[in-house]
């Protein structure tokens, strides 16, 4: 995984005491942020070079004293500035509010220094817009239909998006952070909360006025035991306050990201400027992909064995990854016995010290899904016991809350993993906002509406070609994401449906190729069966080979909602690779950068928009410029080298 360093020489100026209206401007001189203060508010509103981004938005923090955090005025302010951002201070005496300008988005945060400890009743957040914008906004995929608010926060944080106008948003179901709106002239505005540490995440309510609010869940008061196979914990009372804090404390940043073109959400550096620096050091937790047995029903064919939660299975699933030079397998839910939370009892079927030792003589390492009350009720037995026993890393699942005590729970699982050089993948959690930064032996988040959902969603629910084209620009700003695509059965729109044991992508199979490199996924699922791999040796090879990290990206060309198209570097090899919405298209690139290098090129076949599987695969020199047609729902992919 590339890691960054950097720097800041700032340049610390003190500003007029107590003006009511102050300035803060992005390097570049485009975002202009004014703040307004006096003794009972402070607001904000921006500007991108003549372009309304936010009217007037209110700020604050209540604690359970009823006082209000800057409800009063500052009593002195301090500039800074810096190769990649501009900052402001306004300083309240026993805490901050902290304010940066990048030329890509603006942040703010609070930061209190207090004696005592804190009990945060609530916080105010405002994203006022200047007109009624369309909006994509993915409503959270509730477990419970009412017009609570603190029920609806209990989600899986899965959803596709919306996109209407804010006005036409149900103002009474919450929304998921980040939410994206269009602006005048092709802009752009993605905001939510980053960094979110000892405190609750944010969901989005739209409001009238063409206003967003900030929602967050209270603090639990009694949880019981419940929903999937018992793994979970159902919140049916709640304090009246949504976190406690040390008194010196810093909070998460308010994050609104401002982009001229599309392409600049995909290459925005501001949330990773935004997250904590790493707390550990994690050598040892190793991007990578891995066999994935729960997505394809563990339906191998043509073998003299019965499939499923068995050791021979899986003896089939290790061979096949290290033929392949696939580093992980992971045993899904069902090798820990059901309804029992407990993961120390393991399935007769299972065993599972014979399949780590063989694993390991094959260089293939064994990771194991965790449901998320048997997790946490046994965590440091748990990671000491299959540490030792050689086990990779969890994929931690079915948290499905961001109140501040699974915010809490998420931190533990990393730094208890981490104390037994163990890795983490969460699922059923809210985005990663940073913690992949701050944690790095986390290596990936659900918070997706992904493949998975083809398993059983009829196209009318579920039309993932679209979610595609979306997913760069919204989702995947704020941290890398556990897709889970590689579908060697693929359909087109007209030919799709939903099918649980042998599951079918929508769209073409250049495209289930192109999304190794479209989406970011450190730890990268094979979703289909070793078989049907091998029954293509040429997209295995290329899955196979690819990389699950990058030392260089650069968009070649994206429209949100229509295509996107990146070249994607590893040491000196390149990829490049594209997805279309479902209009056949056709593009020329310019590959200059990459001429003369030997290529292998797959492209969607004559017949991909009746037959998605339908492709074709070409070998040669990279020319200057590529003249590639997508089909209907297709992709297509290049490695040079």
């Amino acid at each position: 995984m590339k890691k960054y360093t950097f720097a800041f020489a700032l340049m610390c100026v003190a500003l007029p005491l107590l003006a009511k209206n102050i300035q803060l401007t992005s390097p570049n001189g485009k975002l202009k942020l004014s703040i307004e203060n006096d003794a009972t508010a402070t607001s904000f509103s921006i500007t991108h070079d003549g372009t309304a981004v936010l009217n007037p938005s209110g700020l604050g923090m209540t604690m359970a004293d009823g006082k209000v955090l800057a409800a009063e005025k500052y009593k002195s302010a301090k500039a800074a500035k810096s190769e990649k951002c501009n900052t402001l201070t306004l300083n309240y005496g026993k805490y901050t509010v902290e304010f940066r300008a990048y030329d890509l988005g603006v942040a703010y945060r609070f930061v209190t220094n207090f004696r005592d400890s804190l009990t945060i009743a609530d916080e105010k957040v405002e994203f006022c817009l200047p007109a009624d914008c369309m909006a994509y906004e993915a409503p959270a995929n509730s477990h419970h239909k009412t017009d609570d608010l603190r029920d609806q926060a209990y989600c899986s944080f899965e959803n596709t998006y919306l996109y209407k106008k804010i006005s036409e948003l149900d103002h009474k179901h919450l929304g998921l952070s980040p939410m994206l709106v269009e602006l005048e002239n092709g802009k752009k505005l993605l905001f939510g909360d980053y960094n979110v540490r000892s405190y609750p995440g944010m969901f989005l309510l739209p409001c009238d006025g063409n206003t967003v609010k900030g929602y967050f869940p209270p603090y639990p008061k009694h949880e019981y035991q419940g929903d999937h196979n018992n793994l979970q914990m159902i919140v049916d009372e709640w304090e009246n306050y949504i976190a406690k804090t040390a008194g010196t404390h810093t909070f998460p940043w308010k994050m609104m990201l401002v982009s001229e073109k599309d392409a600049d959400l995909l290459t925005t550096e501001v949330p990773r400027l935004l997250a904590d620096a790493p707390v550990l050091a994690a050598d040892w937790a190793k991007p990578g992909k891995v066999a994935w047995d729960w997505w394809n029903a563990w339906n191998l064919k043509g073998v003299d064995f019965a499939t499923g939660v068995n050791n021979d299975t899986y003896k089939y699933y290790i061979d096949f990854a290290a033929k392949n030079g696939i580093e992980y397998v992971i045993l899904d839910e069902g090798w820990a016995v059901n309804k029992k939370a407990d993961l120390m009892q393991i399935v007769p079927e299972i065993n599972l010290p014979m399949l780590l030792k063989y694993a390991e003589e094959r260089g293939v390492g064994i990771v194991l899904w965790a449901g998320y009350k048997a997790f946490e009720r046994d965590m440091e037995n748990v990671c000491r016991h299959y540490s030792e026993m050689g086990v990779k890393g969890f994929k931690i699942d079915f948290m499905d809350r961001c109140d501040q005590k699974m915010m809490a729970f998420l931190e533990k699982a990393a730094s208890t993993c981490a104390k037994y050089h163990l890795f983490c993948d969460f699922h059923g959690a809210p985005v990663p906002n940073g913690m992949t930064y701050t944690y790095p032996n986390v290596l990936n988040f659900e918070a997706v509406a992904g493949q998975e959902q083809v398993k059983w969603s009829k196209f009318e629910r579920y039309d993932q070609v679209r979610h595609e084209t979306l997913l760069p620009f919204i989702r995947q700003v704020v941290g890398p994401m556990d897709y889970t695509q590689g579908a060697m059965r693929n359909a087109t729109k007209k030919n799709y449906y939903p099918c649980h044991s042998q599951p079918m992508s929508q769209g073409t199979r250049c495209r289930q190729l192109a999304l190794y490199l479209i989406f970011d996924s450190p730890f990268n699922m094979l979703c289909d069966t070793p078989t049907n791999y091998e029954e293509e040796p040429e997209c295995l090879d290329f899955i196979a080979k690819v990389p699950v990290v990058w030392d260089e990206r650069r968009v070649l060309a994206a429209k949100i909602g229509e295509y996107v198209i990146e070249a994607c570097r590893k040491g000196d090899t390149w990829y490049v690779g594209g997805i279309s919405n479902w209009k056949a298209r056709s593009v020329s690139l310019d590959l200059s950068f990459i001429e003369g290098k030997q290529m292998e090129l797959f492209v969607d076949g004559a017949n991909a928009n009746k037959h998605a599987e339908d492709f074709k695969k070409t070998t040669g020199k990279v020319p200057a410029t590529l003249n590639v047609h997508m089909a209907q729902g297709g992709g297509f992919v290049l490695k040079a080298h």
